[in-house]
């Protein structure tokens, strides 16, 4: 039964693999990396480059990292918000980590990465365009961002605690929400700013720790309004009271452990992406030898789960 239920899992994350790479190919690296040289060779040729060119390039280059990062939020954050809400122990909360759920819950942050990274980038671009300071930009950016993208957050959330979906709550937590996405974004542009010009990373490895950093520093900095976040989305028949929720062991926990797994996956996705993309790019010229495989892999994978 063990087996059965391991080589489902297998096959669900081939066939999201699969689906995927077939979104990629249409949107993807390719695109990616055309726009994006596209918009670089515009700067140089012209002083003033197409502000619709940019910003579809920066959402065609979200959607390469949305992939990625669709495969570390699978395993990361059933974990995370079950330190947030449950308020466990990491090995509790690892105890309920399954492979089933990480390749289903797959199927969730692949699509729903690929509505909110474009969304973001795009925003981020739209507003450097503006005289507005990083900062500045960071809080515009966090105040949008949550407002356009909360119901598919809670959406995700919801499906990452294996709670039922209720279209009511899609919007709950408003406030603590957008108030943590504002001093996210406030945080992420003045940390990133100072590591950026103490530090001056230069290679791929330097920059990619300097963001990682970045974004710990920004997830604790914000973390009072994560916190009132999940004290505010656990369920009514199950909710821990004030005193016990906010106990400093748990808030010590939830920010350190939940600031640092986000702080590694978005690290190891910004130097996984470049690859990734010159992955996609070699598999989109090579598309029979591609889909042979992956029809191979998914027959091999559906016949051993019959075993």
């Amino acid at each position: 039964m063990a087996r059965t239920q391991r080589c489902s899992g297998l096959s669900v994350a081939l066939l999201a693999a699969a689906a995927g790479y077939c979104v990629m190919d249409c949107w993807g690296p390719s695109s990616s990396l055309t726009l994006v040289a596209a918009a670089g060779k515009a700067e140089v040729e012209e002083t003033s480059s197409s502000f619709f060119t940019k910003v579809f390039a920066a959402a065609a280059q979200g959607m390469t990292a949305a992939f990625i990062a669709a495969i570390l939020s699978a395993v990361c954050e059933p974990v995370v918000n079950r330190l947030l809400v449950k308020r466990m122990t990491v090995a509790q909360a690892w105890a309920e980590i399954t492979f089933e759920l990480v390749s289903n819950f797959f199927l969730t942050t692949f699509p729903t990465n690929m509505l909110k990274f474009p969304v973001f980038e795009m925003i981020n671009m739209a507003l450097s365009f503006t005289a507005l300071s990083g900062s500045v930009r960071g809080i515009v950016n966090g105040f949008l961002f949550c407002t356009i993208m909360l119901p598919v957050t809670n959406y995700r959330f919801r499906k990452s605690m294996g709670w039922e979906i209720k279209p009511a709550l899609l919007y709950q937590a408003y406030i603590p929400t957008v108030s943590r996405d504002i001093i996210y974004g406030w945080a992420r542009g003045v940390v990133g700013g100072m590591l950026s010009a103490s530090l001056a990373p230069e290679s791929m490895v330097g920059k990619a720790a300097v963001f990682g950093l970045t974004i710990w520093a920004a997830c604790i900095i914000s973390s009072p309004c994560n916190e009132w976040r999940g004290y505010t989305l656990q369920p009514a028949d199950r909710k821990l009271p004030f005193m016990e929720y906010f106990k400093p062991v748990n808030y010590a926990r939830s920010t350190g452990i939940g600031a640092t797994i986000m702080g590694v996956a978005l690290m190891v996705g910004m130097l996984v992406t470049p690859y990734a993309e010159i992955a996609f790019a070699f598999l989109k010229e090579n598309m029979v030898y591609t889909g042979v495989g992956l029809v191979l892999l998914i027959v091999l994978v559906s016949r051993s789960s019959k075993k």
